[in-house]
């Protein structure tokens, strides 16, 4: 794990975004003290969302499911 001060952060930002996203263990420190670490969004998610990968999991909806609410009545 690589510990980077805020100024060499400043100045390498480019260089250390790319080994982020190369998978190395980017550390921000104040004061040797770490205060970030800096990591791709895909990793930090996971896998990535799929359209349609709930498909069938939704057994039933209630036939009144678009009906308007009786505690709304005064708005129309």
């Amino acid at each position: 794990m690589n510990h980077y001060n805020i100024a060499q952060a400043k100045a390498q930002f480019s260089e250390l975004v790319q080994r982020a996203l190369a998978g190395e263990d980017v550390v921000i420190a104040r004061d040797n003290r770490p205060l970030l670490r800096l990591v791709p969004l895909q990793a930090a998610r996971g896998s990535p969302r799929q359209p349609g990968s709930a498909k069938g999991l939704i057994k039933s909806i209630a036939p009144d499911f678009d009906a308007p609410l009786d505690d709304f009545a005064p708005y129309r």
